[in-house]
């Protein structure tokens, strides 16, 4: 699926993903002045995966990407995931068919 978005719109979702990738840069570092919450560490989490898997993070957001830790390993996971889900739908029909008929 493709989404088109306007300049502002991508500054917005730029600034949200910087600041989730912050907290997440943070909380792993084990930064003393900033308050640990585990579900917003996980929102954070999902945030970034979500914006990531609108946009290609990477062409979208090139500095975040090469600056934070959390937003690369979400960029590259993503990327895995994608990868693993063409590959098993290629090389193992019946496999997906089996996990298809068995998650619905």
């Amino acid at each position: 699926m493709t989404y088109t978005f306007d300049q502002s719109a991508l500054s917005a979702l730029a600034k949200t993903a910087s600041t989730a990738a912050g907290y997440l840069d943070a909380c792993d570092a084990g930064a003393l002045h900033t308050r640990l919450d585990p579900a917003h560490y996980k929102n954070c989490g999902m945030l970034l995966f979500h914006i990531f898997s609108m946009l290609d993070g990477k062409d979208t957001f090139p500095t975040l990407i090469e600056q934070s830790l959390a937003a690369r390993d979400i960029y590259d996971s993503i990327k895995i995931s994608r990868r693993l889900e063409v590959s098993r739908l290629i090389y193992y029909p019946q496999l997906s068919a089996l996990l298809q008929k068995v998650s619905g």
